[in-house]
């Protein structure tokens, strides 16, 4: 999953970073209010984390923006400003969440992932798609009832068609919401670990759409 982080505060945008990565999310900081709607607006994301006390240009200006242009990525707010009137202004502006400085980062991923799981369809922190089952929490995938082993960037692979188990998906677009910015693009290190996954599931669990991409298949 790629997540926006706009921290103008780069110690705290660097700590939910380093939060972020440790759940097998790919992360990147912006520290500014134009650099955040450029990038929000410019690129494919899955979520956005959103401080309002932004340079430049404010939180709620960039958020007004990103909707603006009809982008529907589940948007959380990070702020110390906490009146009533404050959060109902974020909520109204467009957020799909509002979490209080300071917080917990614990507190905020457990909210990314029910938002990423809304933004998918789920309600549930166990997504089913036919006999494939996915653990959002404890990051575990199931077949047919059955644990399996998987690595971490095998895990992210699933996990992003599971979240859009109803797209095509791009070579180019996995890369992006799988690995950092730094990643070979040219390297065939997907098809590689899309082979793996079919040899640990089923053969037909990813299925290849020529000229297109991938898709999950697991009825």
């Amino acid at each position: 999953m790629k997540i926006l982080v706009v921290e103008d505060d780069t110690r705290l945008g660097e700590q939910i970073i380093e939060a972020l990565e440790g759940n097998e999310w790919v992360p990147e900081l912006s520290t500014d209010g134009i650099d955040a709607l450029y990038r929000a607006t410019s690129e494919d994301w899955d979520a956005i984390v959103l401080d309002l006390g932004l340079p430049k240009i404010d939180g709620l200006t960039v958020l007004k923006g990103i909707r603006d242009e009809n982008i529907n990525t589940p948007v959380i707010i990070l702020s110390a400003r906490d009146t009533l009137t404050q959060r109902v202004e974020g909520l109204n502006a467009g957020a799909d969440d509002y979490l209080t400085k300071p917080f917990d980062t614990v507190e905020l991923i457990a909210r990314l992932r029910a938002q990423l799981r809304r933004a998918s369809g789920n309600a549930s922190p166990i997504m089913t798609m036919g006999d494939l089952s996915l653990d959002t929490r404890s990051s575990k995938v199931l077949w047919q009832g059955q644990a399996v082993s998987l690595t971490a960037l095998e895990y992210k692979v699933v996990a992003y068609f599971m979240h859009n188990s109803e797209k095509v998906i791009s070579r180019t677009e996995l890369v992006e919401h799988i690995y950092k910015q730094d990643f070979d693009r040219d390297s065939n290190t997907v098809e590689v670990f899309i082979g793996r996954i079919r040899k640990k599931i089923s053969p037909q669990i990813i299925k290849t759409v020529r000229g297109l991409g991938y898709q999950l298949n697991a009825n």
